[in-house]
């Protein structure tokens, strides 16, 4: 009975997972150029990957390891837009992506340099990556607030009474208004049926630095590192090597298909680990067999997903991912002005990400992480001389120079 107990808590994680982010992922990919077919599919390669994963990881390791699809880089994607050669440019950026994920599993040292970025530039690109997103409910009360009144009220009183049912209360609000005020064609003609589309790759050097790299970054930071220290807040140390080398095959297989990257969860890994879930931790593994079996369920239900976002106005899908990726942007921010000596830059980070601006076609979030960097280095340098005054010495406080943590965790 209690391992059945396991097993609807995984189920009941999947649902909350997909139902919290599809939206996302599915603008994002809208966003860099995918047609509404590849849109489906990718949203499809990533239930199938995490279906894989996250049984896999489970029977190896017999811990509850959570997979998810990467909620930051699909809002990367969408603050992205299209890039220069179109979507098989993109699907290039995905499998580099997953290229260096296999990487830093495999060097250790690549991953703790990633884990070196300080937290206050780590947490102020992913802010300047959300932001976009997190204004949309606001555009969407002036542009359709016949419908974004409903949704917008429906989080709002979730979040006080039921929070984890937030924002699948407010997406159920928004298929509800978006069915009785009507579409001029339904579901009429729309491919309903789940289908893998094959995108044949191309990499260019801008896709590769300007999507590649911030997506893996945004997803190490915002994804992986939170995701392995939830986890060990219940008492397990999962093996961070093999669930990178695990996680960046699956995402290498899931990206021809649209897939953007599969990896740690970060929320739904609390729901699977928690002593809710099973009494025994020991048994605690099999809510994530049970998240892997909803997975494969709710990618049967892709090709609706795709077409239900495709018939609603654009600004109100992107309100609707913009609500659930406000707590996301609340602890980013929080990360990255948590130090005060490092402010300025995680400011200028935030300033820079925000803009949205790409430079010689590389996305804006890569100069985002570029200027905090320089920015940081240029203070510590003049640093030495200014510490001359022992007074500055004693009121200083510590240089925030340690790892991302979980400053951009949710």
């Amino acid at each position: 009975m209690r391992d059945f107990q396991a097993v609807l808590t995984g189920l009941v994680s999947a649902v909350v997972g997909y139902a919290s982010a599809f939206t996302i992922v599915l603008s994002g990919l809208r966003a860099v150029g995918a047609d509404q077919r590849q849109a489906a599919s990718g949203l499809l390669a990533l239930c199938l990957g995490i279906a894989i994963a996250a049984t896999f990881l489970a029977l190896r390791y017999r811990m509850p390891i959570a997979i998810a699809w990467s909620t930051p880089g699909a809002a990367l994607l969408v603050a992205t837009g299209p890039i220069d050669g179109g979507f098989p440019v993109v699907v290039g950026a995905f499998l580099a992506c997953a290229a260096l994920t296999v990487l830093a599993g495999a060097v250790p040292w690549l991953a703790r340099l990633v884990a070196a970025i300080p937290r206050p530039v780590a947490g102020a690109m992913l802010a300047g990556v959300l932001v976009p997103l997190c204004t949309a409910p606001v555009r969407a009360l002036l542009d359709v607030p016949l419908l974004a009144i409903p949704v917008t009220l429906t989080w709002a009183a979730l979040m006080r009474f039921a929070r984890p049912w937030a924002v699948p209360g407010a997406l159920a609000a928004a298929v509800a208004a978006i069915a009785i005020s009507g579409t001029e064609h339904g579901l009429a003609g729309a491919p309903l049926r789940p289908v893998l589309d094959f995108t044949p790759p191309a990499f260019t050097v801008a896709a590769t630095v300007g999507l590649a790299l911030p997506l893996f970054l945004v997803t190490m930071a915002g994804q992986n590192v939170p995701g392995a220290a939830v986890l060990a807040t219940f008492g397990y140390r999962p093996p961070l090597r093999g669930i990178l080398l695990t996680t960046g095959l699956t995402s290498a297989a899931a990206a021809p298909f649209g897939g953007h990257a599969v990896n740690l969860a970060a929320i739904t890994a609390a729901l699977t680990a928690g002593p809710e879930t099973h009494p025994d931790p020991a048994r605690r593994w099999i809510a994530t067999i049970g998240l892997g079996g909803g997975q494969l369920i709710l990618g049967l239900g892709t090709g609706l997903a795709a077409a239900l976002v495709l018939l609603s106005p654009p600004v109100l899908v992107i309100a609707v991912a913009g609500l659930a990726l406000i707590p996301a942007l609340g602890a980013a921010l929080a990360s990255a002005v948590g130090e005060p000596e490092d402010r300025e830059a995680a400011v200028i980070t935030f300033v820079v990400t925000a803009a949205g601006l790409p430079i010689a076609g590389i996305g804006s979030a890569f100069w985002g992480l570029l200027a905090g960097i320089l920015a940081l280095f240029l203070r510590r340098r003049s640093r030495p001389a200014a510490a001359e005054d022992p007074a500055d010495q004693a009121n200083s406080s510590p240089s925030s120079s340690g790892s991302m943590g979980m400053g951009a965790g949710r």
